[in-house]
C-alpha cells in the first residue's frame, strides 16, 4: 500500500534549542497560516518549542453544497454528533498527520512524549483521532471547539498509550457552529472512560478563540512541555 502524500505545513522553528514540538491542526476552510499568530504568541514564552501547522487538502464538502475548500474530511451535517461521519477521510488525514509525528521522532529526534498534538474545530477532531489511536505516547492533546470523532467506536479504536495523557479542552458557550453541548458530551465520554481531560468553558465565546483561552493553553504547554535544563 502506497504511503499517503505528505502534507505541506507552516513551520515556526524554535527560537532556542529545539526540545519539544506542537502539531496544531486548523479548522474547515482555514490553513496553517491562520494559526501562525497564535504560534508566534505562544512561541515567545516557549523558545524551546517548534510549532507545526499542517495544511488540509482541498476537497468538496457536502455541508457546504459540495463547495471545494480546505478540509480534513467530508462533513455532512453539524446538527448532531450522532450522525454519519466520513470515517475513511478522517483516517486518511490522521495517517498524514502521523507522518509529521514520525518525522519529528525519527528524523528530528524529538521523543513522542515531548510532542503535543491538537487542533481547532475539524482540527480538534483530527487531533483527538490521531492522539487517541496512536501507539506513540504524547505529552498532551489540545482540543478546541470540536467534538469526539466516531464516538460509537472510538474507544474500541483507542490505544492504551495515551490513556493518561493530559487533554486540554476549550469551548465557548456561545458556539453556534460546533455547539457547546457537543463539546460537553464529548468530554463526558472521555471522562467516563477515565481519560485525563480538563474542560475549560469560555463564557460568551463563539466559534473562535480568545485571549483567556490562549493564556490557558500557554499554561498547559508550560506544564506538559517544560524547558529542559
Amino acid at each position: 500500500m502506497a504511503s499517503p502524500k505528505m502534507l505541506t505545513s507552516l513551520v515556526q522553528k524554535a527560537s532556542g534549542k529545539h526540545s519539544a514540538t506542537v502539531i496544531f491542526v486548523h479548522g474547515l476552510g482555514d490553513s496553517g497560516a491562520g494559526w501562525a499568530p497564535v504560534g508566534d504568541e505562544l512561541g515567545r514564552s516557549l523558545p524551546h518549542v517548534k510549532f507545526i501547522f499542517p495544511n488540509a487538502s482541498v476537497q468538496s464538502v457536502s455541508l457546504n453544497d459540495g463547495m471545494k475548500m480546505a478540509s480534513w474530511y467530508d462533513l455532512y451535517s453539524l446538527d448532531n454528533i450522532d450522525q454519519n461521519e466520513d470515517e475513511k477521510g478522517m483516517l486518511e488525514s490522521s495517517q498524514k498527520i502521523m507522518q509529521i509525528v514520525r518525522e519529528e521522532v525519527e528524523v528530528n529526534n524529538i521523543p513522542a512524549n515531548r510532542i503535543a498534538i491538537g487542533g481547532f474545530s475539524q482540527g480538534c477532531v483530527m487531533g483527538l483521532l490521531t492522539g487517541l489511536t496512536s501507539e506513540y505516547k504524547f505529552a498532551g492533546i489540545i482540543s478546541l471547539s470540536g467534538y469526539m470523532p466516531l464516538h460509537k467506536k472510538i474507544m474500541n479504536m483507542a490505544s492504551d498509550s495515551n490513556k493518561k495523557t493530559p487533554i486540554f479542552w476549550g469551548h465557548g458557550d456561545f458556539d453556534q457552529i460546533v455547539l457547546y453541548e457537543f463539546g460537553k458530551k464529548s468530554v463526558d465520554l472521555l471522562q467516563k472512560h477515565k481519560y485525563n481531560v480538563r474542560f475549560n468553558t469560555y463564557p460568551r465565546m463563539a466559534h473562535e478563540t480568545c485571549p483567556k483561552e490562549i493564556a490557558d493553553i500557554l499554561a498547559f504547554l508550560k506544564e506538559i512541555l517544560p524547558a529542559e535544563e
